[in-house]
């Protein structure tokens, strides 16, 4: 059985109707964030307005997921709108283990695209989809980058986790002083005041809450050459892990605060989500495992998209979407229908968003290591050193396994999940 590539379009009437002009686009992922961190999610330890106004405002996912438990598999499915494994990265591209790797050039990013419509593009922050130049992103689609190009730095000396610097301007390795989310936010501020006259794409990739952990007032703890330690020096890392998300948190407000100083608001769509489950102090709700795992908790993450001309304040959506169905997404919303010679998994969710029209249905999937699953409606099956299966409207924290209860439910499942694998490239690595 060949993969199934879904497809959901807006039809040129609909897309007419919701669009007079092109809207401006600024994605906002967050890093190892949790599905239970914001207050919006029912996060009860940290202050989250920002986000909650957003999720307030527009539309909140309670069934969002990342492509993978990890960073850069996800990232490269959200770049490209396919299974990161047809990009050949399953797994991170780490600083000590795959300097000499990355996303090829030959893959066709959102950027691509967005530039084809007239927008301006830029990424401002974390990268980690190759450290070599040629990898970089303003050879991807993107007009402009400030960041860094690993898994994570120094909040504060932009060290990476081989003790080497990692603060990049384009294609030129240029330090600049300050705390990474701040850097972040203040080139993503004059980016929009620059471009406020055009369609613009602005991809913000937040380091928070990753490691180390270092709130903006806190020391550097990386020097080039001594990475050491790697986690960070703060004791307290629930304490830190607070500052580091109310930081973001104030980040957004900022943006958000100058898309209406401009009037612009009712021209863009924001969309903000983390790229995989937390770690440490970070907080998956009521779900099942943290980062790493194909648990719940390692791939259900915040999902919202906020649009106040287009979608209805405070929708809610059990939907289930993942990171690669932003590609066609953002196609979409430019008035763009990817070209037929694209291999796309994902689909268009802005139907969803703006008319509340459910999506059709279809198995979705994730491998890590040596696990896979399979999502179909309720159902998920996980093949690891055992099999595990779940109803999840019925067990969302993945307490009962009842594959010997349901044995034809898990045979039909384990079928599709061994053809999928069988028919999907290996990447960068299993990392078994």
């Amino acid at each position: 059985m060949e993969t199934q590539v879904v497809s959901i379009y807006m039809s040129p009437k609909l897309r007419k109707n919701i669009m007079a002009r092109k809207p401006n686009i600024i994605l906002i992922l967050a890093d190892d964030m949790g599905y239970g961190d914001a207050g919006c999610y029912g996060g009860k330890h940290l202050q989250t307005p920002a986000i909650d106004t957003l999720a307030d405002r527009g539309l909140r996912f309670t069934d969002f997921h990342s492509n993978a438990p990890v960073c850069s598999p996800t990232r490269a499915a959200l770049l490209t709108g396919c299974y990161q494994q047809r990009c050949g990265i399953e797994g991170v591209i780490s600083a000590k283990n795959h300097r000499e790797k990355g996303l090829s050039l030959e893959n066709v990013t959102f950027a691509d695209l967005l530039k084809t419509a007239g927008y301006r593009t830029a990424v401002f922050g974390k990268w980690h989809l190759g450290y070599e130049p040629r990898f970089n992103p303003r050879y991807q689609g993107f007009d402009e980058f400030v960041g860094f190009v690993s898994g994570n730095i120094d909040y504060h000396s932009h060290i990476d986790q081989a003790g080497v610097e990692d603060w990049w301007q384009d294609v030129e390795l240029i330090p600049e002083e300050g705390y990474s989310t701040d850097l972040v936010t203040s080139h993503g501020l004059s980016f929009i005041q620059r471009h406020k006259d055009k369609p613009f794409c602005l991809y913000l990739a937040h380091e928070c809450p990753h490691y180390p952990y270092q709130g903006p007032n806190d020391p550097a703890d990386r020097t080039v050459g001594k990475p050491e330690p790697i986690l960070g020096r703060r004791k307290d890392r629930t304490a830190a892990y607070k500052e580091m998300m109310e930081s973001m948190d104030t980040s957004i407000d900022r943006i958000v605060r100058k898309i209406n100083s401009l009037d612009l608001e009712k021209e863009t769509f924001i969309f903000f989500c983390s790229d995989n489950g937390p770690t440490g102090p970070g907080s998956s709700g009521p779900l099942k495992g943290k980062k790493g795992s194909l648990w719940e908790g390692g791939h259900r993450v915040p999902g919202i998209a906020y649009w106040p001309s287009k979608i209805r304040p405070g929708t809610v959506t059990n939907e289930t979407a993942l990171t690669m169905d932003l590609l066609p997404t953002l196609a979409s919303l430019a008035g763009l229908s990817p070209p037929t010679t694209l291999k796309l998994d994902g689909v268009d969710l802005l139907p969803l968003m703006v008319g509340e029209k459910p999506l059709s249905e279809r198995s979705l999937f994730w491998r890590f290591k040596n696990d896979c699953a399979i999502r179909k409606g309720p159902w998920k099956l996980i093949n690891g050193e055992s099999q595990s299966l779940f109803h999840l409207d019925d067990d969302i924290s993945e307490t009962t396994n009842i594959i010997r209860k349901e044995q034809k439910q898990g045979k039909n499942l384990e079928q599709e999940l061994m053809n999928w694998s069988r028919k999907i490239s290996v990447g960068i690595e299993r990392q078994s």
